[in-house]
């Protein structure tokens, strides 16, 4: 490609800018709204990730951001969170790990395995087509819009079908991650306890940040461990389907054609949290640097809460269908209860 085409850094800069400052701006508003808390109350009762979310949620029912401010926002929302969720992996303790044990490991492959059964039942039932019901099912099960496109091109999942089920996980995920920590009294849960199980409900891999940290450090550090190895079942479900499955076009001489690349199974923030978390257990992590990937993991995580509610758009509930949303949110209650029922399995306190 001559270098006359190839984008510049500064026209880059330029298409992000726009998007991430008004991202700036909204988790501004947020930090703002928390220190009124502070001063007002004595603490803050809703902290500034949830209130990025809200704030942004508001914004997008009055105004639709348009192109301009797209790459920047859709930037925040995704690169800007997957770097904040690859440098927590230096915040992990590795006493922590350790406190899991090997069963909550086995436990999280079971309860990934008895909800893709459950949350395929639940769609089947409810008169869902089979490729829709895998969709749900996946998205629910294991890690949201990331296991649905991942999933798809295996089963050969039709393009309405896919932008279904990812338009509703996008607004249920947000719902979920405001609502979550309200069941921490009504459940009697310790931060041990709520961490394994919002690990094991929420949808995406950087959601567990705001779902967690309004209960506690523990919770963030459990919650994104399990979360991390519940994702991790992705390249094993992705790799049984497409060995069952034969998609419109994906058999070519006995074999699949369909073969997605590691970093699809394996997505690269996850392999640098595990590498930063690596560093940590080996003491290679000074205190110094620490604190300052602690800081700007948090700093990155607010920025990034705002662009995931500038882009949720309420209405795409209505889209969705009674059927998928019957389905998706049945199967979500069927995960939490199973998730509950691994922590008293295991008397995780």
């Amino acid at each position: 490609m001559p270098n006359n085409l190839l984008p510049s850094p500064r026209r880059t800069l330029g298409a992000l800018l726009p998007g991430i400052l008004l991202c700036s701006g909204v988790s501004g508003a947020a930090l703002a709204l928390q220190s009124l808390e502070v001063k007002v109350f004595g603490q803050a009762w809703l902290e500034a990730l949830v209130l990025a979310i809200l704030i942004g949620v508001t914004l997008r029912s009055v105004w639709a951001p348009g192109r301009r401010w797209k790459a920047g926002t859709d930037f925040s929302a995704k690169t800007l969170l997957e770097v904040a969720v690859l440098l927590l992996g230096a915040s992990i303790d590795p006493e922590t790990i350790m406190a899991a044990g090997p069963a909550l490991v086995v436990g999280i492959a079971g309860v990934v395995a008895s909800a893709l059964a459950v949350s395929y039942g639940i769609g089947r039932l409810l008169g869902l087509p089979p490729r829709m019901a895998v969709l749900v099912a996946c998205g629910n099960s294991i890690c949201g819009n990331s296991a649905i496109a991942a999933t798809a091109p295996v089963i050969g999942a039709h393009g309405d079908d896919v932008a279904a089920a990812i338009a509703f996980t996008a607004v249920l995920g947000v719902l979920v991650v405001l609502g979550l920590p309200l069941l921490v009294p009504l459940l009697g849960l310790t931060p041990m306890q709520y961490g394994v199980f919002a690990g094991l409900t929420v949808y995406a891999v950087p959601q567990i940040l705001a779902a967690t940290a309004p209960v506690g450090a523990l919770s963030v550090q459990v919650g994104t461990l399990v979360k991390l190895l519940r994702v991790l079942m992705l390249g094993p479900v992705v790799v049984a389907l497409a060995l069952m499955a034969k998609p419109e076009g994906a058999a070519q001489e006995g074999g699949v054609k369909t073969r997605l690349p590691l970093r699809r199974l394996v997505p690269w923030f996850i392999l640098g949290f595990l590498a930063l978390a690596g560093l940590r257990a080996a003491g290679l992590i000074p205190d110094a640097a620490l604190a300052a990937s602690q800081t700007a993991a948090g700093v990155l995580t607010v920025l990034s809460m705002a662009a995931l509610g500038l882009g949720v758009d309420v209405r795409m509930l209505s889209r969705a269908g009674l059927r998928v949303t019957a389905a998706v949110v049945l199967s979500l209650a069927a995960l939490g209860a199973i998730g509950l029922g691994l922590i008293r399995l295991l008397e995780i306190m």
